[in-house]
């Protein structure tokens, strides 16, 4: 099972395509529409720093604390050798669970329209 946790839906176009396409002259392999559950990222700020030879206030921010997530599967056990369902999410989101979670993927190698907006991508990585 193959579930899209971001809010847009996701098309992967394979490898076969250009860089940049006329989305009406090239049609997806699949497309995975959003779940309607969004996993996002959580945020903690602890605080402004002064830093030394750094004219800019810097923010301390705890990135992680996942959103939107099902529950972890547990170490070692089938599930986690094995998923049976795996979950689109943001990179970012992905990277704060690496090693943490087996069964998150993301779009990978992007496929851009003729303005250079995203579109799709060419496949899905998992972030080991």
């Amino acid at each position: 099972m193959l579930v899209n946790l971001t809010p847009h839906p996701i098309r992967i176009y394979g490898w076969s395509v250009p860089d940049r396409i006329d989305p009406g002259q090239h049609a997806p392999l699949l497309t995975l529409e959003p779940s309607g559950t969004v996993a996002r990222i959580g945020q903690i700020d602890l605080g402004t720093q002064y830093l030394l030879h750094c004219p800019a206030p810097v923010e301390f921010v705890e990135f992680r604390h996942a959103n939107g997530l099902p529950p972890r599967p547990t170490k070692n056990s089938p599930e986690w050798e094995n998923p049976t369902a795996w979950y689109v999410v943001s990179l970012a989101l992905a990277l704060s669970e690496a090693g943490h979670r087996p069964d998150l993927l993301v779009p990978y190698q992007e496929v851009r329209n003729l303005e250079g907006a995203v579109v799709g991508c060419r496949s899905l990585a998992h972030p080991v």
